[in-house]
């Protein structure tokens, strides 16, 4: 589902299109990479900038086999997914975070904040101007 207004860069790459879930005015910038094996979700005006890996998917390495799992990842609205940020499975962002360049998200990062590092946490309120 791709909703009104969406921009995706020609050289951004999604694995299974049909998993993929793009709210109003949303933008997947260059060279992004929708790796889609479970449901990707992105709340309307967000941005997703060049370079980042959203990856919805991961193996059960306890397993001898390793199955792959499919593992959602939901990005809420208002977001700003950086350059070169790695989003990993099953991450949940809030509404209006901002997550830091070459950030490696493992888990869930709340609403309103500014997040970075590796592994990512919040650092700091996003106060929006008025």
């Amino acid at each position: 589902k791709v909703g009104q207004g969406v921009i995706i860069y020609p050289s951004a790459e999604i694995l299974f299109p049909w998993r993929v879930k793009l709210g109003d005015h949303c933008v997947v910038g260059a060279k992004v990479r929708l790796y889609s094996i479970g449901t990707i979700q992105v709340g309307e005006n967000s941005v997703i900038s060049q370079h980042a890996h959203l990856c919805a998917g991961t193996h059960d390495y306890a397993d001898p086999s390793m199955p792959l799992i499919r593992a959602n990842i939901s990005i809420g609205s208002g977001c700003w997914i950086c350059t070169e940020a790695f989003i990993g499975p099953s991450v949940e962002i809030g509404d209006r975070t901002v997550i830091g360049a070459r950030a490696v998200v493992v888990s869930n990062m709340p609403g309103d904040m500014v997040c970075a590092g590796n592994p990512c946490r919040p650092i700091k309120p996003r106060i929006m101007k008025e």
